[in-house]
């Protein structure tokens, strides 16, 4: 497996043969000793690590997790979607920032007295997003970011579908959060993870 610069970063060249199979079989066999799996796409050119999940043994945790509150699961689920539009055109996944704020702001409640602090929230939404690499920005444009393709593996379509009906009913009215919880709040204890 042989490594190239690309746009500044170090980053693995995939397919190369019997000797990047090896490689990657090898990488797989001590990761997996260590309680993580190694998830590919060598159409999309990326790869990360997955903790291992066994009921059975009881394995070290080595990722750390990251949870996910309400506008940044609305937040994912606009990325996601932009990300599928874009392969089906095929081309990169491009957003901006106003985008991101525009789609957060469905969320924002009516006669919102506190515009200001659900600005704040949307922001913070957008800067766990780069934090998490879930988007990067590009060069040229401190405002316009890609998507990570790893969204597609990360976040399987089932609990997409689910996480966007579930996020329909509040945004239209049909659904109604525990009184505890509401989108200003940002609620971490149900919200999706990521493995950061």
């Amino acid at each position: 497996m042989r490594i190239s610069a690309l746009e500044g970063r170090r980053v693995a060249i995939w397919g190369l043969g019997r000797e990047g199979r090896a490689a990657l079989t090898l990488l797989r066999s001590r990761l997996h000793e260590l309680f993580l799996d190694l998830v590919v796409d060598v159409e999309q050119q990326v790869a990360f690590t997955r903790q291992v999940v066994a009921d059975d043994i009881d394995a070290p945790v080595l990722l750390r997790k990251a949870h996910l509150g309400f506008l940044d699961s609305a937040l994912l689920l606009y990325l996601r979607q932009r990300l599928t539009q874009a392969e089906a055109q095929g081309e990169r996944a491009v957003v901006s920032a106003e985008d991101m704020a525009a789609q957060l702001s469905v969320f924002e409640r009516s006669a919102n007295p506190d515009q200001a602090r659900f600005s704040r929230q949307a922001a913070s939404a957008v800067e766990k997003a780069k934090k998490l690499n879930l988007v990067r920005p590009l060069a040229g444009g401190e405002q316009r970011f890609e998507v990570s393709p790893t969204l597609k593996l990360l976040f399987p379509a089932e609990e997409i579908q689910a996480l966007t009906r579930s996020y329909r009913a509040l945004a239209d009215g049909s659904a109604v959060l525990p009184a505890a919880a509401t989108p200003d709040d940002d609620p971490d204890d149900s919200a999706p993870e990521a493995d950061a």
